[in-house]
């Protein structure tokens, strides 16, 4: 090392010096001290400024030598090779800060290699009990046989896995109490040995800490009433509980509970359940939710919102009901096509649940629903779960199989599309194990799908699901000549049979037939779409241009999603007063323009029978003609048509006492048959006023009223 002058002024802690300043002051130096000193410097400041330059050997030597000796305030941060421990520790305040002083008064670990030998550890702690100085906090289980038997104890119980290496239970010990019973069997059952002797052990432990508990339980059970605070004895992980939803029975499968604060409700005792449902093309397990609400006192088991079955009064009739609901909703999966009246499930535009009316045929089918509201399906749990958090145990019978899949077989591949179980032609559809009883008693009340009248996607009660009444009789009342009519009903019978043998040079287009009805109103367009719908009993979709938009965008969406439901459901579409769409395109309108070359585009791929009808045609534009696969103009009616109008809807269960004459005399009054039906009706009300049979001179004051006589 150099020596240094002690009269220079050398700065004390370089690190803190910027690199310029610690330049100028070796330059200081440097002009102070002899060319030895300088050559040091010189050597000190090209290592700290980490320049390469080529020095001479022995000046290198010399600069490496000075800097060896660096302390840990000059190393580069996170570089020294070391372990740093640092502490807790609260100041009088409670806070909690660092520090690298070892705290005093520690003992040592109290498990260690001398704990680990013994069985059971039961680690205690003071209690706030008046009436003892410890209580348990814990147990930890050690034992290997223990270990085993607790397996099939607690078998399937949610958070429990009795093949950790350290198996903790901590009070109250919900697995012990909800599965006492099996334990202490497990007990008296053990033949002796060691395994029996740790398992007296362990019941000696548990049996002093829950006895009260399990001995207010069995009380509270036996008069059928408990206590808010004693809810969760009663629910036991896989239990069957009875409940309600929107007024329908239904059963569902407790997984757990626990208490907490409701941000609207206050102190509740939370449960998650599953029911079983269907997502159009599996069955599984949907999470559901159910809350008690805090109470004072006792209470009836049975005057829960949500309680176990076996606590029901008619435990064996609402199973029976139950049982009987599952199988139909297990046969409803696919698509049908149904009549429903009752009230069913929507959500309005916040997405919150609400009722609507039905009174209409509906079709069900989960597949669609799901498709085209995503957001509406459940997720659902594989029926057979090796998750904790599904627990198999339950207090029904043992006969429920385990299935390897839900599925054995498969005739074809349906990855595409609707898939097979949504295909009308049935020798397509998967072979699909059956469900068990035990599982069929969760089955969830509604059912999803579509309403043809309202046009919405709703949730239907499985209970209120009939079957259609059809009019058998609706395609013979029609007024039509019968080679006409026996055209019609063969192009759209054999469009639904035989779709599938005739295509276009592209795949996919011109599998569609298309029917144009033209005429005056009243003559019976409508009704011809009708009466061809009811007797092939498949669904009618009725739609007007209003409900496809009014731009652009709005009917190319609206019409694909329509066109597809259609074709699917092999229903016969309508679109009434289509004028808008068959008028020759101009030059003057471009929207109108563009969104009748979206329709004709979009019919060239649609699958399915198509009725069009307008009340004229003289301006139609071209490229419609040669889409049209049938065109028929409907006359306005005649006398002897009007007066079979007038026979079919007296024929309709109207008591009247009508004559022949008195029939042709309305016949010949030059109204429509929507007039008609019309006139008819509002006389009907009137008789019924009257209290007497639909007679002539009702039908003569209505007439009258009207200005037509």
């Amino acid at each position: 090392m150099v020596a240094v002058d002690s009269n220079v002024s050398v700065p004390q802690e370089a690190d803190a010096v910027s690199l310029d300043e610690r330049k100028v002051v070796i330059t200081h130096l440097m002009a102070e001290m002899g060319s030895a000193t300088r050559q040091a410097a010189v050597g000190t400041a090209d290592k700290e400024t980490k320049e390469t330059e080529d020095n001479e050997e022995a000046e290198e030597t010399e600069g490496t030598e000075e800097t060896k000796d660096i302390t840990p305030a000059q190393a580069k941060q996170g570089m020294q090779c070391e372990v740093k421990n640092l502490y807790q520790k609260e100041d009088e305040r409670g806070r909690c800060t660092w520090t690298e002083k070892y705290p005093d008064g520690l003992e040592e670990a109290a498990e260690n290699e001398i704990t680990a030998r013994y069985a059971i550890l039961v680690r205690n702690k003071k209690s706030f009990d008046s009436r003892k100085k410890l209580e348990i906090d814990s147990v930890v289980v050690q034992s290997p046989l223990l270990k085993e038997i607790l397996g099939k104890v607690l078998k399937d119980y949610p958070g429990v896995s009795t093949n950790l290496n350290r198996l903790v239970f901590s009070a109250p010990f919900h697995p012990f109490v909800h599965r006492w019973e099996q334990f202490t069997t497990a007990k008296d059952a053990q033949e002796d040995g060691e395994a029996k002797e740790h398992l007296e052990l362990l019941y000696t432990v548990l049996h002093d800490e829950l006895k009260d508990i399990i001995a207010a339980r069995n009380d509270y059970t036996a008069k059928e009433v408990i206590t808010f605070e004693h809810l969760w004895t009663i629910y036991q992980p896989g239990c069957t509980l009875f409940t309600s939803e929107w007024g329908r029975e239904c059963a569902v499968k407790f997984v757990r509970g626990s208490y907490y604060e409701h941000n609207k409700y206050g102190p509740v005792f939370g449960m998650n359940t599953q029911i079983l449902d269907w997502d159009g093309d599996k069955f599984g397990f949907a999470s559901s939710q159910s809350l008690v609400l805090a109470y004072t006192g006792t209470m009836a088991i049975a005057d829960l919102d949500a309680f176990p079955l076996k606590f029901h009064p008619n435990e064996k009739a609402i199973r029976a009901k139950l049982l009987k609901r599952g199988k139909l909703f297990e046969d409803f999966h696919g698509y049908h096509y149904k009549a429903y009246k009752a009230f069913a499930l929507g959500k309005d535009y916040c997405g919150n649940t609400i009722k609507v009316t039905v009174d209409s045929r509906i079709i069900i089918d989960t597949y669609a629903f799901g498709k085209f509201n995503p957001n509406r399906l459940p997720h659902l749990a594989p029926l057979k779960s090796k998750s904790n958090n599904t627990p198999e145990f339950s207090d029904e019978s043992e006969d429920d199989e385990s299935y390897e899949s839900e599925y054995y077989g498969s005739d074809d591949d349906d990855s595409q599309g609707y898939g097979s179980d949504n295909d009308l032609d049935t020798s397509k559809t998967r072979k699909r194990m059956p469900l068990s009883h035990d599982q069929l008693i969760y089955a969830s009340p509604r059912l999803k799908g579509y309403a043809l009248k309202t046009k919405q996607w709703l949730e239907f009660f499985v209970d209120s699901v009939s079957d259609i009444q059809w009019n058998n009789e609706a395609f013979d009342s029609l007024v039509l000549p019968a080679d006409q009519k026996e055209l019609i009903l063969a192009f759209a019978s054999s469009q639904v049979k035989y779709k599938d043998t005739f295509d276009d040079v592209i795949s996919g287009k011109g599998k569609g037939i298309i029917l144009l009805l033209s005429g005056g109103p009243g003559i019976g367009k409508t009704l011809t779409a009708e009466s061809v719908a009811e007797d092939m009993k498949v669904p009618l979709y009725m739609m007007s241009a209003g409900d496809l938009g009014i731009s652009s965008d709005e009917v190319e969406s609206s019409l694909t999603k329509i066109l597809e439901m259609v074709a699917k459901w092999n229903a016969v579409l309508l679109l009434d007063e289509c004028d808008v769409f068959l008028e020759a395109r101009s030059a003057h309108d471009l929207e109108r323009n563009k969104i009748v070359s979206i329709f004709l585009r979009t019919l060239e791929y649609y699958e399915g029978i198509l009725f069009l009808t307008t009340n004229r045609v003289k301006n139609m534009d071209p490229a419609f003609q040669s889409r049209i696969h049938i065109s028929m103009e409907y006359p306005n009616l005649d006398a002897a048509a009007r007066s079979q109008v007038w026979k079919n809807f007296l024929d309709r269960g109207v008591r009247h006492e009508l004559g022949e004459e008195e029939i042709a005399t309305l016949a010949k009054i030059e109204i429509n048959g929507r007039q008609i039906k019309n006139i008819l009706k509002t006389s009907q009300l009137l008789a019924r006023h009257k209290d007497m049979p639909l007679r002539f001179e009702h039908l003569k004051t209505v007439l009258g009223v009207e200005g037509r006589l």
